[in-house]
């Protein structure tokens, strides 16, 4: 009995991030319901750049992606499928109107074959306190050593806002060497950042 149990044990599996959205599990919850009967959602969204609308849907689909929950569904504003990440969502309502189902093809999860085909290498130096995030973008053979303390990188990267703010967020810890373009990118996002601290009065007491 005691060898079942610690075999049981051996793996344990929570999919859950470690800082949760109060308002995904209520969320869930109405989302549910609304595939079961066949009810319309309407919700208001954030999307790319901040934009705000309000959104009315026909669920089709939960999909749980990287410990992150999306609606698969058809939007009446886009007259299209749509996958919506609930994060994203506020005032989601579930509406008495009954639809009738249409035909779809479930969401694309897999882009692997389209970022290889995206993505190009970069020249990164980090410093060893973050080389363990850095390890979730890429592998240890992408490394070689710079010294006692750092670590050259050949970093998967794609041109864009999402990989841009991976870098960044990396802090003082993280120099981009080349290609000189995006190294010249991220000085100007820098730049940027300290004009609008710079631009504060610092209050005294």
């Amino acid at each position: 009995m005691k060898e079942i149990e610690l075999k049981i044990n051996q793996i344990c599996i929570d999919l859950s991030p470690w800082i949760s959205n109060s308002n995904i599990q209520p969320y869930l919850e109405i989302i549910k319901s609304a595939l079961q009967e066949k009810k319309l959602l309407t919700f208001e969204y954030i999307a790319h750049h901040g934009d705000k609308t309000t959104r009315t849907v026909e669920p089709y689909q939960l999909v749980l992606k990287s410990s992150h929950w999306y609606l698969q569904g058809y939007c009446y504003i886009r007259n299209d499928f749509r996958l919506f990440r609930l994060s994203r969502m506020s005032n989601l309502q579930r509406q008495e109107e009954i639809f009738a189902p249409r035909e779809y093809q479930k969401p694309q999860l897999d882009f692997d074959d389209i970022w290889a085909t995206m993505q190009t290498r970069i020249k990164i130096r980090i410093h060893k306190s973050v080389m363990d995030r850095v390890l979730d973008f890429c592998t240890y053979e992408d490394f070689s050593s710079d010294g006692d303390e750092h670590y050259i990188v050949n970093f998967p990267f794609v041109e864009n806002e999402y990989h841009y703010d991976i870098l960044l967020s990396f802090g003082d810890k993280c120099e981009c060497l080349e290609p000189l373009h995006i190294r010249a990118e991220i000085k100007r996002r820098i730049h940027n950042i300290a004009a609008i601290y710079g631009s504060m009065e610092v209050v005294k007491e």
